[in-house]
């Protein structure tokens, strides 16, 4: 910086750029008040039809969130430009003082070609000679020097800031110019420090590296530069290299077993750089795409893919990213396993290959496993995914079906779901405990869950998750017919069932639709029509529905029911939602249009029957694993349905398909202590109560014993869902209703049992 700039600067226009920025600040807290409260507010609350639930619903709430993250990068900048003014302003005050110093010691500073000249009055030398003027020209070069590092590094603080997006707003925090000036500086020196080649990392290296990234991980500007400045040929190598133990032996053997912090700490990293769209960081995800099918280097065997993978299992990474990554991995794939007729043998872990996932849960080598543990955490890039095309009809494969039922088989066209689930031969692999390896089908299930539900794996749906859209409904389709096809397909890996169950729990009001047998299709008779019309209104859905067959749906239900896990996600949610449509269904304020039936009797009746069902094709389920080859525990049902507990808080959560702003009414009584503010709160208090108890029995019950408990507990519940709901709107008739309840779950629950073993008679063990 010149010192006249410094100098003579006039910092008004800096001033009021500050004070137009902290007006702009009240306008958008303002907007963004309107945006969440009015907004999204009343979106939630609609009752949204068709596209519009998923569409439109979704676009309003991305839109109020754009508000939100407006807001947050205005503050941003001005925080940035008021710290960054005020330091200036230090900078000149302490340059003038010093030329004001300088004076008294007979010292004058003149301004010269951008720079300046201290030199000592001509009639009076300085008390100290040339020594003063080199200590007042040190002291001015000084404070010039720190002058230009604050304008350099806000510039480039507010340029890294407002480059993270192409559209729309950046939702990155940096307090004053300090916190984004160190964001940059500490992504170059550890960048540095990656970039070093292995044998060269020391134990303090790795350290600085490990602790760096677990601080920064999450900071977008740090993120991008880290990333950008490593580069993506960069990455791969730090990550193969420290983990080849002729290379690093040194770190390796005094830091291997903080190897999992640092694998996390580099995922969480690359995951925020990825949500940059800065150019650079758009040259690196192209490339660490180009990069998955190549192996690392001239000798080597490794692929870029595999690697990559393991550095991806934790954190939020862009979508198109894993769109793009993931359709290159699958074209790897096919290459490697003859597009399917074999196990990809590329994959297969070697005795001499480095261990490049340091978990313990695999070794790494299969860098589908990594990559379907991203996609867990990316729900929209998980339904992309298992919907896109793994071969087509006119592909050379061996995948065939009789379509027409006419005896001649035709090639199938397999979607990634259809491949990963049903057909792939998944490399064998072991953790380190040396037991088979489960986490390549457990990540699968985890991104299953994402990509039909629409939020994280392992999250439960709130109240801003928007409703199934057409390629999630679909995917749902495909799973429980899959299932129904060959349960094996999830009994033989019992890991994935509590993602399963999951799945299940949020498409309720589908599963209940699909019990009544109505017909759905286009050319259903006109009779047909207004049957399924009214089932539509008893079990509502927004957005797209997914349409199952009865039979598919009973024999999915009864896999389901066989794991602990499984059974309690669908059967404590069952129960939540019938209650909540006992709730919704018996307001009288209910409009006209939206009502099944004005015939109580019938309207309770319905929904107890078919939620009866559903437990009762749960509990055949957990009949054959306590009593079947499984031999799976009573308890252990039990404490899975009581853990439950502590994931829901009773009320709302699924809601009753048409959005949770339906399901506020105050129950008058609960049916057991506890706190309750809903009808299905009351009903799940009930649930887990009893859950806990059971838990702590040593032994479970007889297969007759369980059958008649599981009915007696599924008449209570409905019961007590019923009352609470007919007390709750205030009902005369709560006693009646509480009667037709009962009946209906009875009759309900006994169908359940009985439909089951039609249609599902081979899945039952013979006792």
């Amino acid at each position: 910086m010149d010192f006249e700039a410094l100098h003579s600067a006039n910092f008004k226009l800096l001033d009021d750029t500050v004070a137009d920025w902290t007006s702009m600040l009240g306008k958008l807290q303002s907007l963004k008040q309107d945006a969440h409260d009015g907004l999204q507010g009343k979106a939630l609350k609609a009752n949204w039809a068709g596209d519009n639930a998923v569409i439109g619903r979704e676009f309003v709430g991305k839109t109020a969130g754009e508000f939100g993250d407006a807001l947050t990068q205005a503050t941003s900048i001005r925080d940035i430009m008021r710290d960054t003014r005020d330091e200036l302003k230090t900078q000149q005050r302490l340059l003038k003082e010093a030329v004001e110093r300088g004076r008294g010691k007979n010292l004058t500073v003149t301004a010269s070609g951008g720079g300046f000249i201290v030199r000592e009055n001509p009639d009076k030398k300085a008390p100290g000679g040339q020594s003063d003027v080199n200590g007042l020209r040190d002291e001015l070069q000084g404070i010039l020097s720190k002058a230009t590092e604050i304008d350099t590094s806000a510039s480039t603080s507010l340029k890294a800031l407002v480059d993270l997006t192409d559209h729309g707003f950046s939702d990155a925090v940096y307090k004053d110019r300090d916190s984004a000036a160190n964001a940059v500086k500490e992504a170059e020196k550890l960048a540095a420090l990656a970039k070093k080649k292995p044998e060269d990392l020391t134990p303090a290296d790795f350290d600085a590296l490990n602790a760096g990234l677990g601080k920064y991980s999450g900071d977008p500007i740090f993120a991008e530069h880290f990333a950008t400045t490593v580069g993506p040929k960069g990455t791969l190598d730090f990550w193969a290299g420290l983990n080849d133990p002729r290379l690093a032996y040194k770190v390796g053997h005094e830091r291997v077993e903080q190897y999992d912090d640092l694998q996390k700490n580099l995922s969480l990293t690359l995951a925020t750089a990825t949500q940059a769209d800065t150019p650079d960081m758009s040259r690196w995800k192209y490339d660490m795409v180009t990069m998955a099918d190549q192996p690392l280097s001239k000798n080597s065997t490794t692929l870029g893919a595999q690697v990559m993978s393991n550095l991806m299992r934790w954190g939020n990474f862009d979508d198109q990213f894993l769109k793009d990554y993931g359709t290159k991995l699958i074209d790897t794939e096919k290459k490697m396993s003859d597009n399917g007729r074999h196990a990809p043998v590329g994959w297969q872990h070697m005795g001499m290959d480095p261990l490049l996932n340091r978990t313990g849960s695999d070794s790494g080598s299969d860098p589908m496993t990594g990559f379907l543990k991203a996609l867990a955490n990316s729900p929209d890039a998980a339904t992309d995914f298992f919907n896109a095309d793994f071969v087509t009809k006119d592909e050379d494969h061996d995948f065939e079906e009789d379509a027409d039922g006419n005896g001649k088989n035709e090639k199938r066209e397999l979607s990634n779901f259809d491949y990963l689930f049903e057909e792939r031969d998944w490399p064998q692999d072991r953790d380190s405990e040396g037991e088979d390896s489960i986490e390549g089908r457990n990540n699968l299930a985890m991104a299953l869950e994402a990509a039909t539900t629409g939020h994280p794996a392992g999250e439960l749906p709130t109240v801003n998750t928007p409703p199934h859209n057409a390629d999630q409904a679909r995917l749902m389709e495909s799973l429980v017919k899959s299932i129904s096809e060959d349960n094996k397909r999830l009994t033989d890996h019992s890991h994935m069932s509590d993602s399963v169950g999951q799945i299940a729990s949020e498409y309720l009001p589908d599963i209940n639709r699909a019990t009544t047998d109505t017909n759905p299709s286009a050319d259903a008779t006109a009779t047909e029509k207004e049957a399924r019309e009214r089932i539509e209104k008893l079990f509502p859905v927004a957005g797209t529905e997914a349409v199952m067959d009865h039979r598919d749906v009973s024999r999915f239900l009864l896999t389901v029911g066989q794991n602990p896990e499984g059974y309690a996600a669908v059967e404590v949610r069952q129960k939540e939602y019938m209650a909540n449509l006992m709730d919704y269904h018996l307001n009288p304020d209910l409009p006209a249009d939206q009502r099944y039936s004005d015939n109580k009797q019938l309207l309770v009746g319905e929904i107890a029957h078919a939620s009866g069902e559903v437990s009762g094709t749960l509990n055949v389920g957990r009949q054959e694993a306590v009593a079947g080859p499984a031999e799976e525990s009573d308890k252990k049902y039990e404490q899975s349905v009581a853990q439950w507990k502590n994931g829901i808080s009773g009320g709302i959560g699924t809601g009753i398909g048409v959005g949770t702003s339906f399901i506020a009414s105050p129950i008058v009584g609960a049916a057991v202590g506890g706190v309750a503010t809903t009808v299905s709160g009351s009903v799940l208090e009930a649930v887990f109560k009893d859950a806990e108890g059971h838990a702590k029995d040593d032994a479970g019950a007889k297969m007759g014993e369980h059958w008649e408990n599981g009915l007696d507990n599924n008449i209570k519940y409905t019961q007590a869902a019923a009352a609470e709901a007919a007390k709750a709107h205030g009902l005369a008739d709560a006693d009646d209703i509480a009667e037709w309840a009962r009946t209906g779950a009875r009759d309900g629950y006994q169908h359940g049992g009985d439909f089951s073993g039609r249609v599902a008679p081979e899945l039952q063990t013979d006792i």
